[in-house]
């Protein structure tokens, strides 16, 4: 006779290893430290890079990462796939290995990305097909490949809410001390005035930085591979079962609480990094000082770094769901206002700016954790964790937001009239584009954050009483013994 709560036998079991600790946050956070240091590079400085460096029309290069993000819908879900089905022979090493072999791979391509000798091809065809071979190699294949196993890792590392709510702040802490790093001090180093007077980004700058950035990235995954333990492994009692691919994508697919939160984070990601992608150019043209992108970062990321604290209290007193939904509803509105008042102070901008970031940190330092939920609803509902598909088909969606954002500042600059080549130049925009940019800059996150927050109210079943349960369910079942 099993005592459980009418379930099956458990399909996973925790090891005993030493107990969950610091050391396992730490390495954590070093993640998302390593990730985040090509990740956020590419969001900050890519498309300036090709558009104000190379002289690519900011059409196409949006047109790439629209496209490389729709190819990533294959890759992302094939990685997740083999991720769950790769013969894993050493219990407690199914996501790390990835890393392990990943780490080099992954900084090199993002260093490609940023030659500047790519700048003095004399055919617009060959700087094209350079932007586009590195990026695919980069995001859709090498950052795929680390980034799927990484954040499948954080389910197991603990079964316990508390801890991965922990776990998710300490990795959206590595993320923006990245975050700090890249956008707060790189624009002090690739910003230079040019003869004219004109603030431009420098090609050669901004290629050795990237290598540094690159550098650091491995050193940041060789923290993550020696410091975290994998916990919650396979039950090697319980017979595999054979599910087809068509199977285990039909449930995961009919995942109502993954669904939802692919909405919110499209939308999130959509936001989030088009406000990242046009802050240099609001400040190169709206506000005539790039390096200005250097204090409005670091005001907007250091506070949050209380959030380590503060991300897991809120989650554990009044639920995630709660939480994001208040906190995206009010940056969105900030970001409005802004644009309302039409300010022509970059101080009181800036101001405006850290509080709403500050308020959309709330939620990306809790956003880790909301997919550990929901692959525990997974499991809930078939029996199967499918970690790797659930994280994959979950970080296509962030990874098809983020393109859409690029996408939409390449399309969208092209609308308001901004001119490559005169960038290219170091020459200034018309009045009419720099005008635009600072509505798009404004109004187009201020939408998307209210529509994140509607998609958490209205379509995202997992509110805090529901995660309670799902998890006395599991450890019923993970607890459960035969007499």
């Amino acid at each position: 006779m099993t005592n459980t709560i009418g379930a099956a036998a458990p399909t996973t079991v925790e090891r005993e290893v030493r107990p969950f600790g610091f050391r396992d946050k730490l390495g954590y956070m070093f993640g998302d430290f390593g990730n985040d240091f090509t990740f956020i590079l590419q969001s900050t400085f890519f498309m300036l890079f090709y558009t104000n460096v190379v002289g690519i029309h900011p059409g196409h290069v949006g047109t790439l990462l629209l496209v490389a993000r729709i190819f990533d819908a294959f890759t992302d879900v094939a990685m997740g796939i083999i991720v769950d089905r790769f013969p894993n022979a050493k219990a407690g090493f199914k996501f790390k290995r990835w890393v392990k072999w990943i780490a080099i791979p992954v900084a090199i391509a993002s260093a490609l990305m940023y030659m500047s000798f790519v700048a003095d091809f004399d055919s617009y065809a060959a700087k094209v097909v350079w932007m586009t071979a590195t990026y695919f190699l980069w995001g859709s294949f090498c950052y795929s490949a680390i980034n799927i196993p990484y954040g499948s890792m954080a389910s197991v590392i603990s079964a316990n809410p508390d801890d991965r709510s922990h776990l998710s702040a300490w990795r959206s802490t590595g993320g923006n001390l990245a975050n700090i790093v890249i956008s707060s001090l790189l624009p002090l180093i690739v910003y230079v005035t040019n003869a004219a007077g004109v603030s431009v980004i420098s090609g050669e700058r901004m290629m050795w930085a990237a290598v540094v950035c690159s550098i650091l990235a491995v050193f940041c995954y060789a923290g993550l591979y020696f410091l975290v333990e994998e916990r919650v492994i396979e039950n090697q009692d319980v017979p595999k079962q054979s599910v087809g691919l068509g199977k285990m994508l039909a449930t995961v697919l009919s995942n109502r609480a993954l669904l939802a939160l692919i909405v919110a984070a499209l939308v999130l990601l959509l936001a989030f990094m088009y406000v990242g992608g046009m802050l240099g150019y609001l400040f190169l043209e709206y506000f005539h000082d790039g390096r200005l992108q250097s204090p409005a970062s670091f005001v907007a990321l250091v506070p949050s770094l209380i959030l380590i604290v503060l991300s897991p209290w809120l989650a554990k007193k009044f639920g995630k769901a709660e939480v994001g939904i208040t906190v995206t509803f009010a940056a969105g509105v900030i970001f409005l206002v802004a644009y309302f008042l039409k300010i022509e102070s970059a101080a009181v901008w800036i101001s405006f700016y850290a509080v709403a970031m500050f308020c959309v940190n709330v939620f990306n330092f809790l956003i880790w954790a909301f997919i550990t939920d929901v692959i525990d609803y997974q499991e809930v509902r078939t029996g199967h964790r499918d970690d790797g598909t659930v994280y994959a088909v979950y970080s296509w969606a962030r990874k098809l937001g983020q393109a859409l954002a690029g996408f939409l500042i390449g399309a969208s600059l092209a609308w308001v009239g901004f001119d490559s080549e005169v960038a290219s130049q170091g020459l200034a925009q018309p009045q009419s584009a720099v005008d635009g940019v600072y509505f798009l800059a404004n109004v187009i996150p201020g939408v998307g954050l209210i529509v994140v927050s509607l998609a958490l109210l209205f379509l995202y079943p997992l509110k805090k009483k529901t995660v309670d349960q799902n998890v006395a369910i599991l450890a019923s079942r993970r607890d459960a013994t035969v007499v």
